[in-house]
């Protein structure tokens, strides 16, 4: 590792639509970025882990978490808003399912270990949030493995995993241990912190405070 290498760990959640948004403009500062190298590992996070494995219905939920559909109007298109804004398009239509994201932390646990978290990831943000896809039902996640070369075997082996369930469970409890209570959230040098959807100033400003700091 370069010795003014940075590194940023990102514990973040599928369920959880402003870590779609932070990851994109993330993403986007890191495209700007041209200075000292950065090493991103991502991390998993539950939002709900009491959420039931059938899931919720999208009126279900919301009603569940915030009292009414009225009362999430303003939230939903604040999201939409921020979300065209980095070329999400949010769909909340009433096909939209709530999912318990465990199984899906343990299947990007192993994508981690193969090279292909981040693009996982992704492919599992636009189908939770952009494509209404049901991320609860084995067909669904089978078909958005095959498009990364994993076959219904290799997918079942991963969820009826047990122990890779509960490192999963171990990981998310370490960062809460160390204070993490929201997401998405970003440490640097494993000595910074940055909390939500930033902009992407924000980012490269912290880029720039880290960087000259390793240096100094």
């Amino acid at each position: 590792m370069s010795e003014n290498m940075i590194t940023i760990d990102v514990v973040s959640d599928v369920a959880c639509p402003w870590c779609y948004i932070g990851k994109r403009k993330f993403e986007a500062a890191l495209t700007k970025w041209n200075r000292a190298p950065i090493k991103v590992t991502w991390h998993p996070y539950q939002l709900d882990p009491s959420m039931p494995e059938s899931g919720l219905t999208r009126d279900n939920y919301l009603v569940n978490k915030f009292g009414s559909i009225e009362a999430t109007t303003a939230m939903t298109e604040r999201l939409s808003a921020a979300g065209k804004e980095v070329d999400i398009n949010f769909d909340f239509g009433e096909k939209w399912l709530a999912v318990n994201t465990l199984q899906l932390h343990q299947l990007l646990n192993v994508a981690r270990e193969e090279g292909f978290n981040e693009a996982l990831k992704e492919r599992f943000f636009k189908a939770y949030f952009e494509e209404a896809r049901e991320l609860n039902k084995p067909e669904e996640l089978y078909a958005i493995a095959a498009e990364f070369g994993w076959d219904a075997t290799k997918v079942d082996q991963i969820i009826a995993n047990k122990e890779l369930a509960s490192a999963v469970q171990k990981e998310i409890a370490h960062f809460q241990n160390i204070g993490v209570s929201g997401v998405p959230f970003f440490i640097l040098n494993n000595k910074y912190g940055m909390s939500g959807a930033q902009p992407v100033e924000a980012f490269l400003e912290a880029f720039e405070n880290v960087s000259k700091e390793s240096i100094a």
